[in-house]
């Protein structure tokens, strides 16, 4: 009875932060694609920052992670933590890469975007092999060239309809920005899985908490001092209120889906959080196409089953290969 209860409360823990993921994000991309696509008041005016919104999300959601650290996130005495400055460095890629992601919305569509950022892995095994030798599976050597392939027939040719919502439509500028954010969100992974094995009693919260802060911080300069971008947002805000609030919405939406993000990877691993996160970039396109009547061809249809199949086969193969290592982990101690 008490390992049934116990699976039960596992199974709802995981249903409840699938969706909180879902939700959060799925909302998140909606507002994320009419602030790109919507022009406000009589004379159409177009939400020119899209990449300062990742600045305006950084300190909601160090704000919102401060108070949960605080009432939540009790200290034992004794115990190493990582020091606040232990995240500025990750924090400088973090902010660049995301800030790239968005600017490339201007150049190209949000579905495109969405599937271009969801080929992690090409970056990934290139300079896995490249840079340290390593060698993969056939089967990772397939699903990479299903995913490249996948992109590359998706950006052949897109919807006229979709194509004059664009701000300044450039196909090859907006792929550029997202293979840029791929690469510094590959270093930004790496640096954070390095605290977590340096400081093992750091939190997810703790993370959360000081990777904003630090994030915020870089902004602050940026749109204040080196460009009039800060007080042109807060100017566009005031002049077109409903553009402030979708820019709360977005940066609520993040807060929460972050805090869903951590207590995952928490309670079940970075696996599962994977796998919920790729299908979920996959209901991202199909909530563009049915709610913003983005229309795909049939070929970028075709594309998108590509990427997705690829990357769920690639999931599975981590999955089997993390299981093997668990289980003969008990042997060797025996």
């Amino acid at each position: 009875m008490a390992a049934a209860s116990s699976k039960l409360r596992q199974t709802l823990l995981l249903a409840a932060c699938v969706a909180g993921i879902y939700a959060s994000y799925l909302t998140q991309g909606v507002v994320q694609e009419t602030l790109s696509t919507k022009k406000f008041g009589p004379q159409g005016a177009r939400f020119a920052h899209l990449s300062s919104l990742n600045a305006v999300q950084c300190w909601v959601c160090f704000v919102w992670a401060a108070l949960l650290v605080a009432v939540f996130d009790k200290r034992k005495p004794g115990q190493e933590y990582p020091p606040f400055t232990a995240y500025w460095k990750p924090a400088i890629t973090n902010c660049v890469g995301p800030a790239c992601g968005l600017a490339a919305l201007k150049y190209i569509s949000y579905p495109a975007q969405v599937l271009a950022k969801s080929s992690k892995m090409i970056p990934v095994m290139l300079m896995g092999t490249v840079l340290h030798g390593k060698r993969y599976s056939a089967l990772e050597y397939a699903c990479c060239l299903a995913i490249s392939a996948g992109v590359g027939l998706f950006g052949l040719k897109s919807s006229s309809k979709v194509t004059r919502k664009l701000a300044s439509p450039n196909a090859p500028l907006g792929y550029t920005l997202c293979l840029v954010n791929l690469v510094l969100d590959g270093y930004t992974n790496a640096s954070q899985d390095e605290i977590h094995k340096r400081y093992k009693h750091g939190s997810a919260l703790q993370m959360m908490c000081w990777m904003n802060f630090w994030c915020g911080l870089y902004y602050l300069p940026i749109l204040f001092v080196f460009s009039s971008v800060g007080p042109e947002l807060l100017a566009f805000c005031l002049q077109f209120p409903e553009a402030g609030w979708d820019i709360l919405l977005f940066c609520m939406c993040g807060a929460v889906g972050q805090l869903f993000i951590f207590g995952t990877i928490k309670a079940f691993g970075s696996l599962v959080n994977t796998l919920i996160t790729t299908t979920r970039k996959f209901f991202n396109i199909l909530l563009s196409v049915l709610w913003n009547a983005n229309p795909l061809l049939p070929q970028q249809w075709g594309a998108v089953a590509l990427v997705f199949s690829g990357l769920l086969v690639s999931t599975w193969t981590k999955s089997r290969r993390h299981g093997k290592a668990h289980r003969a982990a008990p042997e060797k101690q025996q």
